[in-house]
């Protein structure tokens, strides 16, 4: 894509330099700066869109009552086969990431998964769920880890089921949350009350009060990154609402990944759930909304460093060479995707 907006950097300092000291030429400067920055969000509108307040879904209608219930389930170990995991172990929303920035979490027993954590935050604009996409919504993944015999390692659903309606807590609350359904405690409504939950876990950053209209919201490095980002075609696969999530993509579409990572074994992605040639080494691709606080990077969590992540993208994914500038430029535009939940929202009662 060609640049419309080579001049904003010089004619951001400009209007700068000359607010001190002529009014007149700097309300000139400052009519082109805003065309160029109003250029540069209409075309940003257009790859990544607006950020909802909510994930809304027609298969899973959002009530307090139910996010309520989903959020008490989220942080309850008690899901765990040994009462010592629960999703937040994993996704770690305490630490405002949603991840627990290791390589790969431990489940009961302290044994180790086989790829990284990805961040629950932003997550349910995903078009499926887990590096491979085995599943299909935010609901269908809430329950795979219970049962995963690495992670939460509950036998089965029934025994999860029967583990919560002995307890005094939990079969008011699904009752509750659940008004219409004679059985309200079931494990499908376990997963749709923590798939409702995490359809509130959305991050707003300085990025959207910049789509919003706020021209203050970036720094003249961000915003240089965000335009190297369009220009070196980052937008192919990081696009949308959450900046990614929306496809499979190749990792390694102009080389091995694992000559890049450093990786210390080759994982061939969707090929495991598909048997599709095709899908081998196929992932889903990542949101980058908050991911300058969510290291380590990758399916296999190989690389600590953002910066060192991006260069290795451009080379395996655009098949460019960018310079430390662009690198370090790009960085700052990610910083500002940065957001934070409202704390009442993951309060503990």
């Amino acid at each position: 894509m060609k640049s419309k907006f080579l001049l904003l950097p010089i004619l951001t300092v400009v209007v700068i330099a000359c607010s001190e000291t002529n009014p007149k030429i700097n309300d000139a400067n400052q009519s082109t700066v805003y065309k160029e920055l109003d250029e540069l969000r209409q075309i940003s509108k257009r790859f990544f869109g607006t950020l909802p307040a909510t994930a809304a879904s027609n298969q899973n209608i959002l009530s307090e009552d139910k996010v309520e219930l989903g959020k008490k389930l989220y942080f309850d170990t008690r899901l765990s086969a040994d009462n010592t995991i629960s999703c937040n172990s994993c996704h770690n929303l305490n630490n405002g990431t949603g991840v627990d920035n290791l390589s790969f979490s431990p489940g009961v027993n302290g044994t180790l998964g086989g790829r990284n954590s990805p961040t629950v935050l932003n997550a349910a604009f995903h078009s499926s769920q887990f590096w491979d996409g085995r599943s299909a919504s935010i609901e269908e993944q809430a329950g795979e880890p219970i049962l995963n015999p690495v992670e939460m390692a509950m036998p089965s659903e029934k025994a999860v089921v029967d583990k919560l309606k002995k307890t005094t807590d939990y079969p008011p609350l699904f009752a509750k949350a659940f008004p219409d359904d004679a059985d309200a405690l079931s494990y499908a409504n376990l997963e749709l009350a923590i798939g409702a939950f995490e359809r509130t876990l959305i991050t707003p950053s300085r990025y959207d009060e910049f789509i919003a209209g706020n021209d203050e919201a970036l720094t003249e490095k961000e915003l240089a990154g965000l335009k190297t980002f369009i220009d070196a075609e980052c937008t192919t696969c990081h696009n949308g609402k959450a900046f990614g999530g929306n496809m499979f993509q190749k990792f390694g579409l102009y080389g091995n990944y694992w000559e890049h990572t450093n990786s210390k074994n080759i994982d061939n992605g969707r090929f495991d759930v598909t048997q599709n040639e095709s899908d081998k080494y196929m992932f889903k691709v990542p949101s980058l909304r908050n991911i300058a606080k969510t290291a380590p990077y990758f399916h296999d969590g190989s690389v600590a460093d953002l910066g060192q992540a991006v260069k290795i993208m451009g080379e395996l994914q655009t098949e460019k060479k960018l310079t430390a500038t662009d690198v370090d430029n790009i960085v700052a535009f990610l910083t500002s995707l940065n957001g934070n939940l409202d704390p009442a929202l993951i309060a503990q009662n």
